[in-house]
């Protein structure tokens, strides 16, 4: 008896995935809950793990391939014996051709059909019903959450009598040069993973749509780095976990979307939501691309639950370990990109979000303070905003909030 390999749920919002790589090869012998092949999503990677103890005996996605929920992705047979096909036995009528992996691809060939640009994907049986009609999500109004287009909505534009509408031409993307042959041959073409696209996408979205302004301030980090250094050893044997400066910038950050809840709000259709709790995403980059895991309800953590969270989050990122549940519902996102050595930049959003902080290299400057020139350790930060939510007092008073916490770092203990 065979047991079939399929594209399991894959969170929130997430329909398809690309096949990265198998480990196993037909014939293999695999164990049972044994990690069989990588799914690359949206936001993550996925391991998928052997559903029964047996042999391998079908592939059907190969690497590369998009599939969709609950598609076929292979078949695994039990014991040894499933491996090898068995010729008929005399007189015995000849098997009939397996035609069952045709209608178990169903799901892959008829993923949904995209949304518009910065809306809620369809359902996947609405989605499937976009298909068959030649329809977009555009032309039908959603009823489900946030707009999203559910299969009774398609089956209502349909009798409605919504058409597919006459093709456009299409866009006439600029031609890449051509290489000289004597550089051609140095070239090395690489497809882009899921990941990798997904963050070109929602990049460029997130200038496309929003409003997008960047204020800038410095801030003198003596306060915090003399703290630091005088109970480092101290906060790392009590709590099992090094002090950084994460802590001391995510408690900051946390005290300030509390005074000004508009940058920890976002705008859907017509409406504003207001979060009344802070999920702060911490952008880490990875070898395979910047992932955005979530420190949930940050402010009700003190800086030693912050930093264990961020340590266990950097850690699963790093080995790719990351749940789906480990990157959803953050409302505002810092990124350091000091850590690299960068001096100042103007962070992207992270939409649906209206505010972004960057922090930067800390680096010794000159300042005056009470009329005398010295040496300081300064760090620019830069809070990227969307305009049509954040006015430039409320970011501007953020980031100075900030600033005030940090060089303070007294506020924080006593909640100022």
């Amino acid at each position: 008896m065979a047991t079939e390999i399929r594209v399991p749920t894959l969170g929130e919002s997430v329909s398809e995935a690309t096949v990265g790589t198998w480990f196993k090869k037909v014939g293999d012998t695999v164990k049972a809950d044994e990690p069989l092949v990588e799914l690359e999503t949206d936001k993550v990677t996925v391991e998928v793990p052997a559903p029964a103890s047996g042999v391998l005996t079908e592939i059907v996605a190969q690497n590369g391939e998009t599939v969709g929920l609950d598609a076929l992705l292979g078949q695994i047979a039990e014991g040894a014996a499933g491996a090898a096909t068995s010729a008929p036995a005399p007189g015995a009528a000849a098997p009939a051709p397996a035609a069952a992996t045709a209608p178990a691809a169903a799901p892959a060939a008829a993923a949904p059909a995209p949304a518009a640009s910065g809306s809620v994907p369809p359902a996947p049986a609405a989605g499937k019903l976009l298909s068959e009609n030649n329809l977009s999500a555009d032309q039908v109004d959603g009823s489900g959450k946030r707009g999203q287009v559910l299969k009774g909505d398609v089956l209502a534009a349909v009798a409605k009598g919504v058409s597919a509408p006459a093709a456009a031409p299409a866009p006439v993307a600029a031609a890449r040069p051509v290489s000289a042959e004597q550089d051609a041959v140095r070239e090395e073409r690489v497809k882009m993973t899921r990941l990798r696209q997904t963050i070109a996408r929602r990049l460029k979205d997130a200038q496309n749509t929003a409003a997008m302004l960047t204020t800038y301030n410095e801030v003198d980090m003596k306060a915090v780095m003399d703290l630091r250094n005088r109970y480092k050893d101290v906060f790392e044997k009590k709590h099992g976990v090094k002090l950084g400066f994460m802590g001391f910038f995510t408690k900051a950050v946390t005290h300030a979307l509390k005074e000004l809840p508009a940058v920890n709000a976002e705008i859907d259709g017509n409406d504003i939501i207001y979060k009344n709790y802070c999920h702060v995403g911490m952008a880490v980059g990875t070898d395979k691309g910047l992932v955005v895991p979530v420190i949930r309800d940050a402010d009700q953590l003190s800086i030693a639950g912050v930093e264990k969270e961020l340590g266990r989050l950097a850690k699963a990122a790093r080995d790719g370990s990351l749940g789906m549940a480990d990157m959803q519902g953050g409302t505002f996102t810092i990124t350091n990109g000091g850590v690299y050595g960068s001096l100042m930049s103007s962070p992207i959003l992270n939409a649906p979000q209206s505010g972004i902080l960057g922090m930067h290299k800390i680096q010794e400057r000159p300042v005056a303070i009470g009329g005398q020139v010295v040496i300081r350790p300064m760090m620019y930060l830069a809070l990227s905003y969307d305009h049509r939510i954040v006015d430039g007092k409320e970011a501007v008073t953020f980031l100075v909030r900030v600033k005030e916490s940090l060089e303070d770092p007294e506020r924080l203990v006593l909640d100022l």
